[in-house]
């Protein structure tokens, strides 16, 4: 499947830990397209597991995506998403500098996150917490239409992740 992504275009990956969003941002996507969550606790606390640093992480996050939207590059945030409000904020960013806003969303099957959980050493997410994760995505699904992305691409499977080919400048 070609995402026809225009240029300096938001694209904001929706999903629970474990879902494929970094290795998949990591795939498709230069590193300085790419604004991490957990890269950015990292440039805050050393750390990118320290959640005590996510408020502040998130404030950089937001700041370097302004900057971006402002100069038209291609921005892609790879964190869960999962919250109506932190959507609504990356959307307003969007609008404020007149640039498209997409969505990936990784509906990909709670077994499937928990098992690859599982095999993450370094950011072990705590079950109980992933299960929430997932459920809130499960939840955001119906809502998604309605906050201003567009389009909405949601991959269900492995396999649709993997065929899954952004293309920049189209659309």
């Amino acid at each position: 499947m070609i995402l026809a992504l225009p240029a300096g275009a938001m694209v904001v990956l929706i999903g629970a830990s474990g879902a494929g969003k970094s290795t998949f941002a990591a795939r498709h996507f230069a590193s300085t397209e790419i604004l991490s969550s957990d890269a950015m606790r990292a440039t805050v606390a050393d750390d990118a597991a320290d959640q005590t640093a996510t408020e502040a992480a998130f404030d950089l996050l937001h700041t370097a995506l302004g900057l971006r939207l402002a100069r038209r590059r291609l921005t892609v945030v790879d964190a869960t998403n999962l919250e109506p409000w932190a959507r609504a904020r990356l959307l307003a960013a969007a609008r404020r500098h007149q640039r498209p806003a997409m969505a990936i969303v990784f509906d990909l099957p709670l077994e499937l996150c928990l098992e690859r959980n599982r095999l993450r050493g370094d950011r072990l997410v705590p079950e109980a917490a992933l299960r929430r994760q997932h459920g809130r995505m499960r939840a955001s699904l119906s809502a998604l239409p309605d906050e201003g992305f567009e389009p909405i691409w949601v991959f269900s499977s492995p396999e649709a992740v993997e065929a899954a080919r952004p293309e920049r400048g189209l659309g």
